[in-house]
């Protein structure tokens, strides 16, 4: 989200070489002015590249790519951030933009390319060093932790968001490492119902110290379900509005859950604000929940839409579950991939009585019913996070595709 905020105190880690920051712009003043200020940050290696060729891409032609970029736009700014945004994700440093950049289009772009902040014309060097700050804060973070974020959204109600989110943490912890289960619903979250925990502490309670904390604290504030599955959500009668929790609170506690736990897993509410944006653009998988009816086709078509055109989540980061699948359903699977635009779909059996008790009692599906054919179809999902191939998962691929084939 592009919003200026006071700069973090710089950690002392950046090693000797510090990371190097580039600079690049068209305009030779607007470069020495930037780069005289970004000099003053200890530890940074700062190098420019005034560009004058044809080509509207700032990374064109690198051999390494820089820690950290800073680009002054110009007047061919939609060129500049298109050229990024065609740049895969992994392959677009953190990113900070200034110059004539006032539209709206402008700001969306610089968005969905992974702007940290945008400074109007002319930068004033206290904000330019202090978003630079924030960004550097931040990359040091990043760097330092090795943790997943998994966000999981219905593109309808109901249609099976903290199911999946719930058993696809209990089945990462199982087999992948430490896993946080997240409940950003406020209102109305369900997890730790579907998982039979009593928080003693909220979600909203914890962003209001996150501040405050360390992985310590985080892990004794969560609810524990097992040793590597905890559980992060509401307490009952606890009403919490959206505006109550700041942004800059999520961002910080998502941070500290990644550095803390190997999975995070975000139970998101359906809806698109300052809470469930940050999340979607930080995660590394978004899962959306459809179903086979209209209407959840339309809702699931505006849902898709606005994740990868306002929220920048491209490729295999989106992933779309189809729940509740039946092959006879008038709504096939080739009518949501044609209109969602996404070849790759996963299916999730209609097995209503094993899930509604596995609910009911509070005992993930792998505990409760591990044969289940929604049970293999969550560990398929689990599988392909984790990225193992074992004979184990070809025997569940060979079972899975003949009781669902077609």
């Amino acid at each position: 989200m592009l919003k200026l905020r006071e700069a973090p105190a710089l950690s002392s880690s950046l090693g000797k070489q510090g990371l190097h920051l580039l600079i690049s712009s068209r305009d030779a003043a607007a470069l020495n002015h930037l780069k005289t200020v970004s000099q003053r940050l200890p530890s940074v290696q700062v190098t420019t590249r005034l560009v004058s060729n044809g080509h509207t891409d700032p990374l064109y032609g690198l051999e390494r790519m820089p820690d950290l970029l800073l680009l002054r736009v110009s007047h061919l700014w939609r060129e500049e951030l298109v050229a990024l945004l065609q740049r895969p994700a992994h392959e677009r440093p953190p990113l900070l933009i200034c110059g004539p950049l006032d539209e709206r289009e402008g700001i969306r772009l610089a968005m969905q390319a992974g702007a940290r902040d945008f400074l109007p014309e002319p930068v004033a060097a206290d904000e330019l060093l202090a978003a630079l700050g924030r960004m550097i804060h931040e990359t040091q973070a990043g760097q330092a932790t090795g943790g997943k974020l998994i966000a999981v959204m219905n593109a309808k109600g109901g249609s099976g968001a903290t199911l999946l989110a719930c058993n696809l943490a209990h089945q990462l912890s199982a087999r992948g490492g430490s896993t946080l289960l997240l409940d950003l619903d406020l209102q109305f979250g369900s997890v730790a119902h579907c998982l039979d925990v009593v928080p003693a502490h909220s979600h909203v309670e914890v962003l209001q110290q996150i501040e405050e904390m360390d992985s310590v604290a985080l892990r004794g504030f969560c609810s524990h379900f097992s040793p590597t599955l905890h559980v992060l959500g509401g307490r009952s009668g606890e009403l919490c509005l959206p505006q109550d929790v700041h942004l800059e609170q999520l961002e910080t506690l998502l941070r500290l859950a990644r550095s803390t736990y190997d999975w995070v897993v975000v139970d998101l509410p359906r809806q698109i604000d300052h809470l469930t944006g940050i999340t979607l653009e930080q995660a590394d998988r978004v899962y959306v929940l459809v179903q086979q009816s209209l209407s959840h086709l339309k809702d699931a078509t505006r849902l898709v839409r606005i994740m990868r055109e306002e929220l920048g989540v491209q490729g295999d980061r989106l992933q779309v579950v189809v729940n509740r699948y039946d092959k006879a359903s008038p709504v096939s699977l080739q009518d949501i991939a044609e209109a969602l635009r996404c070849t790759d779909l996963q299916k999730l059996p209609n097995d209503y009585a094993v899930v509604s008790e596995s609910q009911n009692t509070g005992v993930p599906l792998q505990l409760h019913a591990p044969r289940a054919p929604v049970t293999l179809g969550m560990r398929e999902l689990s599988q392909a996070l984790l990225g193992t191939e074992t004979a184990e998962q070809g025997l569940l691929k060979r079972t899975f595709g003949r009781l669902f084939r077609g």
